[in-house]
């Protein structure tokens, strides 16, 4: 077998030719329906399969670039942070994998926070790239949205944030976990001052995100297909012991049960958006106040009122 593999299939190789250039590539399958999709098609469709409808992930600038009018938006940059604060090791130095995730998607975390108008309304956008390291939330991404919202409130702009996350990161420890209640005061920020938050709700949203500010919009978005949830199916299956219904955990079981609000496709998204932004903004004038008078005061009780008989 070794003579065959290390001698006569390079040998066979050199006869047939070169590897030709073509890439690999140029073809993906949708894990839903199987279909292959060529690639331009399908990034030009916004990474939803033409024939089953279903949604792949989105990389977090491709969004920015469809969610902001005219794909016009102002990136922030967000605080410097300590990169390894527990100098944690596992299979791999954690400062390693900071570094492979740096090197592979071209940022510095998980989240990119932008500013500019969606349907015409002021709004800032923190959006989760799931290619880091998973989304995984630690103190950079923490402080993205606190970021995020102090910017919000600064401009008197709609919230906007788009997990899409697998939780917080273990690499962080317990630093990780009090980005939830850090993430949620900055959230309770941005609705005292009237502002919109509104959540959209990307594949897959779970985790210390789940149970933090990804549940606390006002207005909860969702795309077709994406898993919500706290744990996976799995582990709560082995927990209860129980089978769960078909569907469990996806947008649209959720929204059946009436914990997100809506379920958009990806194309409908930034009209979506831009009108749930302008009906939250709207600031309402009040009732009419109407001075009390002799003639619009209540008739005194002793008086028997308006003499009026009661209705049979």
């Amino acid at each position: 077998m070794n003579w065959l593999n290390n001698y006569v299939r390079p040998k066979i190789r050199s006869l047939v030719g070169a590897k030709s250039d073509v890439p690999e590539n140029l073809w993906l399958q949708c894990p839903s329906c199987e279909q292959m999709l060529f690639h331009r098609d399908l990034e030009a469709n916004l990474n939803v399969c033409s024939n089953c409808g279903h949604h792949m992930r989105l990389p977090a600038r491709r969004r920015l670039d469809t969610l902001f009018d005219d794909g016009a938006y102002t990136e922030i940059e967000l605080p410097d942070n300590v990169a390894d604060p527990l100098k944690f090791r596992d299979r791999k130095r954690y400062t390693d994998r900071l570094k492979d995730s740096r090197s592979s998607t071209g940022r510095q975390d998980a989240i990119i926070v932008a500013h500019g108008t969606v349907g015409g309304q002021k709004a800032v956008i923190a959006v989760f790239d799931f290619l880091f390291m998973g989304g995984s939330m630690g103190i950079a991404v923490g402080n993205g949205i606190v970021a995020g919202a102090q910017l919000a409130v600064l401009q008197e702009a709609a919230f906007i944030v788009i997990p899409s996350s697998g939780g917080a990161r273990m690499q962080e420890g317990i630093l990780s976990l009090m980005q939830m209640p850090r993430t949620t005061i900055a959230v309770q920020q941005v609705k005292e001052a009237g502002l919109p938050y509104i959540v959209l709700l990307a594949d897959p949203t779970t985790g210390g995100v789940s149970a933090s500010f990804a549940m606390l919009g006002d207005i909860a978005v969702a795309e077709p297909g994406a898993i919500i949830g706290f744990a996976g199916a799995r582990v709560i299956e082995e927990t209860i012991r129980e089978k769960l219904p078909e569907g469990f955990q996806r947008a649209e079981y959720l929204l059946e049960h009436g914990m997100i609000d809506m379920v958009v496709p990806r194309h409908d998204l930034p009209e979506s958006l831009g009108r749930v932004i302008g009906l939250l903004g709207q600031k309402s004038s009040g009732a009419e106040i109407i001075p009390v008078t002799a003639a619009t005061a209540a008739p005194d009780a002793d008086s028997g009122g308006d003499g009026a008989a009661p209705a049979d």
